[in-house]
C-alpha cells in the first residue's frame, strides 16, 4: 500500500510538471493599445447644438490618414471637472467684482451633483484659492478670502521670482499638469477669466496648448479688456489673439465680456458642456516619438461645425 501510494504521488507530481511544461511552451500574446480620446462638440451654422449625431456621421483624419472610430458615446453622463483660472493682475483690478459675480453665476448654472471644480488666481504668482470641491459656495469663499490675504494660499508650480505681473501661460499650464492631467472618466474643462495679456511666464502659449491638448481639456475664456477711450491698443489685440488660439486649439471658445452678456455666454457654455460627445480611435501610427499629430474631425452631415482639440503629442 505504501508503494502504491508513493507511486501515485510520483505520478501526480509528474503530471503536474508535464502540464506546467506544456503551459510554459505556449506563447503569451501581449497587446498594448493606445486609444486617442477626444471630446467633441457639434454645432449648426447658426451656433445651435447638435444632440442627435451618430458614429457614422463623424470622420477622423490624423496627419492626412483616415482613422477608424473605436468608441463613440454621448458624454453627458460623465461628471464635469472644471478649473477656474482667474486673472488677478493689475490690468484686471477694475474687474474684480465682475469676476466674482460672474463666477458665482457660472457655478450656479453649471455645477451639478457629482461635478467638481477648483480655482486658481494669478498675477505674477499662481495661487490655489480653492482645491477640488463640489461646493460653489466654498469656491466663492476662497475667492473672497484671496482678495484680503493673497499670501495665505499655496502656489502652483515652482516658486519663481517674477519681475512683471501676468503669468497667464503658466497659470493654464500648471492648472492642467498639476490638477487635471490625472483626472479620468470626466469631462475636463478650464474656464479662463482674463484679458489674455502675458509677460511673466516660464512656459509659453504653445506649452499651455500642448498640456491642454494632451489631457483633452477644453479651454473656454471670458475676456475682460480695459479699453482706453473705447479702443484697443496693441497689447489688447495680442490678448485677443492669444485667447483665440488657446481656446480654438483645445476645442473651446472665447467670449468678449463687453460684446455680450456674460450670463448669455455661460448659458451657451453650460449647454455645450451638457451636449458633448466622446470619441476614441486607435492611431494607425504606432510610433510614440513625441511628435505632434494633427487631427481633423468633421461631420459627414452637411453644414455641421465640429469643435475639438486640433491635435496631440504622441508621448
Amino acid at each position: 500500500m505504501r508503494l502504491f501510494g508513493f507511486g501515485l504521488a510520483i505520478g501526480m507530481a509528474l503530471g503536474v510538471l508535464a502540464l506546467q511544461a506544456r503551459a510554459q511552451s505556449i506563447p503569451v500574446l501581449k497587446v498594448e493599445t493606445h486609444l486617442i480620446d477626444t471630446t467633441v462638440s457639434v454645432h449648426t451654422p447658426d451656433g445651435g447644438l447638435v444632440q442627435d449625431l451618430t458614429r457614422d456621421e463623424l470622420s477622423i483624419v490624423e496627419d492626412g490618414v483616415p482613422q477608424t472610430i473605436r468608441f463613440f458615446s454621448r458624454a453627458e453622463q460623465l461628471p464635469l471637472s472644471i478649473g477656474l483660472v482667474i486673472d488677478a493682475s493689475g490690468s484686471q483690478e477694475k474687474f474684480v467684482k465682475e469676476h466674482e459675480r460672474d463666477i458665482a453665476e457660472f457655478l450656479r448654472q453649471v455645477l451639478a451633483p457629482g461635478d467638481q471644480a477648483f480655482a486658481v488666481c494669478f498675477g505674477n504668482h499662481l495661487r490655489l484659492v480653492s482645491d477640488w470641491t463640489g461646493s460653489g459656495a466654498a469656491i466663492m469663499d476662497g475667492l473672497r478670502s484671496f482678495d484680503k490675504d493673497v499670501g495665505h494660499f499655496p502656489e502652483l508650480g515652482p516658486i519663481e521670482e517674477r519681475e512683471l505681473g501676468t503669468a497667464l501661460d503658466d497659470a493654464v499650464y500648471y492648472s492642467v499638469t498639476e490638477r487635471m492631467a490625472n483626472v479620468h472618466q470626466r469631462r475636463r474643462v478650464l474656464l479662463v477669466f482674463s484679458d489674455g495679456e502675458e509677460n511673466s511666464s516660464e512656459h509659453d502659449l504653445l506649452d499651455a496648448i500642448e498640456a491642454a491638448q494632451n489631457a483633452d481639456v477644453l479651454v473656454y475664456a471670458i475676456r475682460y479688456t480695459d479699453l482706453e477711450h473705447g479702443k484697443m491698443n496693441a497689447r489688447d489685440r495680442y490678448g485677443v489673439r492669444a485667447l483665440e488660439h488657446l481656446t480654438g486649439q483645445t476645442g473651446g471658445k472665447q467670449y468678449d465680456a463687453h460684446q455680450m452678456k456674460v450670463s448669455q455666454a455661460f448659458t451657451e457654455i453650460a449647454g455645450e458642456l451638457r451636449s458633448l460627445y466622446g470619441v476614441a480611435y486607435q492611431s494607425t501610427n504606432r510610433v510614440r516619438d513625441g511628435s505632434y499629430r494633427k487631427v481633423v474631425i468633421q461631420s459627414t452631415r452637411p453644414g455641421l461645425i465640429v469643435r475639438a482639440r486640433a491635435g496631440y503629442y504622441a508621448r
